[in-house]
């Protein structure tokens, strides 16, 4: 019997050994690492132009209301005759600059709404950092227009205290859920009371279609289970909900959602 076990040893020594050859004689594929891009003080506007496309079609979220000329107004293409973004963001407030009317946009968004649109903008520092805003400035500045955003301007800016973050409601305190709604901007995608987006599943009903653990995972981890009907608007919903939201008001937000029958 040991000379039997001895022998299926050898043989898969052997195997082993000729499939090892094998994988060393194939070349090997070297995985590229992505170029990290400098957003500080010596960041061009072309390197911030390139990471901020990324972050308004990932992190960002933007598509979801800009460029369906609906919601919000169109950013990447024609907006109602007066071009893209860059050529007429420095027509839009009186008195700024493209970058600093932008900035305004981004972080403070109901001080200037454009007419025949809705105040749904929530003030993006809620999702992304300081650095992230201003090279999706710089990003937008490049349709149509020249950018003229440097690293600088981050440091200007944190040096100012504009870096510093939302806060989020006090231990403790009890949470407004209408406002967390507002701050977030969650009626440019989902109705409620009939009101808002269509863009993902209305609110109206939801806690009986769905059990206060699957909206939370909804909430948190929006790419694991997509709402039938909506599969082609899975990348729309900002996947960073649970780093932004503190536990109280995500508890709060799933609790309310949760009692809508």
């Amino acid at each position: 019997m040991w000379k039997t076990n001895l022998k299926v040893l050898a043989l898969a020594v052997v195997v082993l050994g000729f499939y090892t050859g094998v994988a060393h004689i194939i070349p090997q594929l070297q995985s590229e690492v992505p170029e990290s891009v400098n957003l500080g003080a010596g960041a061009t506007g072309d390197q911030l132009a390139a990471a901020g496309e990324k972050i308004y079609n990932g992190a960002g979220g933007c598509g979801a209301c800009h460029g369906l000329g609906t919601r919000a107004p169109n950013l990447l293409t024609d907006e109602k005759g007066t071009g893209l973004i860059g050529q007429r963001c420095a027509k839009r407030s009186a008195g700024k600059a493209c970058k600093e009317y932008l900035y305004e946009a981004l972080t403070a968004p109901n001080a200037f709404v454009v007419s025949g649109y809705g105040p749904i903008m929530p003030d993006m520092r809620r999702q992304i950092s300081l650095d992230q805003i201003w090279a999706v400035i710089a990003f937008l500045e490049s349709n149509g227009g020249e950018i003229d955003v440097t690293g600088q301007d981050i440091v200007d800016a944190q040096a100012a205290g504009a870096a510093k973050p939302v806060a989020a409601a006090p231990a403790g305190a009890a949470i407004d859920v209408p406002k967390l709604l507002s701050d977030y901007a969650c009626a440019g995608c989902h109705a409620l009371k009939g009101e808002g987006g269509a863009v993902g599943p209305a609110f109206d009903g939801i806690g009986a279609r769905s059990t206060a653990d699957e909206i939370r995972q909804s909430i948190i981890n929006p790419r694991a289970k997509v709402a039938k009907g909506f599969e082609a608007m899975a990348e729309m919903m900002p996947a960073n909900f649970g780093q932004q939201l503190s536990k109280a008001e995500l508890d709060a937000l799933v609790a309310f959602l949760a009692g809508l029958k």
